[in-house]
């Protein structure tokens, strides 16, 4: 039977302007639904396991639209719990060149999801059904109750032998009160996490954690460690990425388990869509995880996950085993038939 998947996040409305243009440009939007927690549920339906979401939404059509999408992604209703006014948006303008990609959020914090309390859950039966639940530190920055929320369901999986995965990523206009006051909760979530999902910058800033090495790949290689002994962390793993001079991207990705690093080859790839993406590097460490492969192979098809995400439209990774396993062999093809 396949594993069942379970991700605690927010449902977002993705509000998108058409092409490169700036909101001060356009008068068109186009919109769909996404999260971390969507993202990461759905690309692990597509890598063949049963993927949940535990969410709340309003009940209201822009529920019910959000509910209909995440049907589409493959992603179970079981755990969605119904109720509040609002969903959460974002307004995404595309970079290009020299300009970054501009995220703006609106409406946030008087959510559903973030106004949600521990009894809109059943959250033994979450933990009694989920053999992997993930977090992320997006969800984190949220609300004291959403912290609870988060830190309770963790707990319950834990106890009942689900494994936890946290990825750190961390969003500093979500923060108020910066690095000081995110760092306690990271730590609380760190403590019971098996699947870290992080770098050397989450380990400086967030953490706190010093360093004498200058370059990225020297900190990485000194600070990993200590965070996997220190919270007592199986698997560690995370990305490097950069934008080359002709508007092409790269990512370089790297996993520490059993006391030892392995990195994946350095990729350079055009770009559609960028978000999203490490959300399908997640999915596809949890999968090489979970199907026994060697270390190897398991950074190499995270990359490649990540890479085949930037090539699809919307924020949701929709690859297949197969598809990327084919870009790991190197197959660049015209035309399926």
């Amino acid at each position: 039977m396949p594993k069942k998947i379970v991700a605690f996040g927010e449902v977002m409305m993705r509000l998108q302007v058409p092409g490169y243009e700036l909101l001060t440009q356009s008068n068109t939007l186009q919109y769909s639904f996404s999260g971390t927690g969507v993202n990461v549920a759905s690309a692990m339906t597509k890598l063949g396991y049963n993927g949940y979401l535990v969410t709340k939404l309003p009940d209201n059509p822009i529920g019910d639209a959000a509910i209909s999408f995440l049907q589409r992604l493959g992603i179970a209703r079981d755990f969605i719990s119904k109720g509040g006014k609002y969903v959460g948006m974002y307004f995404l303008e595309n970079g290009f060149g020299q300009r970054a990609s501009r995220v703006t959020y609106t409406n946030r914090l008087e959510s559903s999801f973030n106004t949600a309390v521990i009894s809109d859950f059943d959250m033994d039966l979450i933990a009694e059904n989920a053999d992997i639940i993930h977090f992320c530190g997006i969800t984190l920055a949220m609300t004291e109750q959403v912290r609870e929320n988060m830190k309770m369901l963790a707990k319950k999986v834990k106890e009942k032998g689900g494994l936890i995965c946290f990825d750190c990523n961390y969003r500093p206009s979500l923060w108020d009160g910066g690095y000081t006051k995110a760092r306690p909760h990271y730590e609380d979530m760190l403590q019971l996490a098996d699947i870290v999902l992080m770098n050397e910058k989450d380990a400086i800033y967030i953490l706190g954690m010093e360093t004498k090495a200058t370059s990225k790949e020297d900190q990485l290689k000194e600070l990993i460690p200590r965070v996997a002994k220190k919270f007592n962390i199986q698997t560690i793993a995370g990305t490097h990425r950069a934008i080359n001079s002709d508007n092409t991207h790269s990512l370089k990705g790297y996993m520490y388990k059993n006391d030892a690093f392995v990195f994946s080859k350095n990729i350079s790839f055009s770009v559609y869509d960028r978000i999203g993406a490490g959300d399908a590097y997640t999915s596809g460490i949890l999968h090489g995880e979970l199907s026994g492969f060697p270390a190897e192979k398991t950074v190499q098809f995270a990359a490649a996950a990540g890479m085949l995400a930037c090539t699809i439209v919307g924020d949701t990774p929709m690859s297949t085993e197969t598809e990327i396993l084919s870009t790991m062999a190197g197959n660049i093809e015209d035309i399926k038939r």
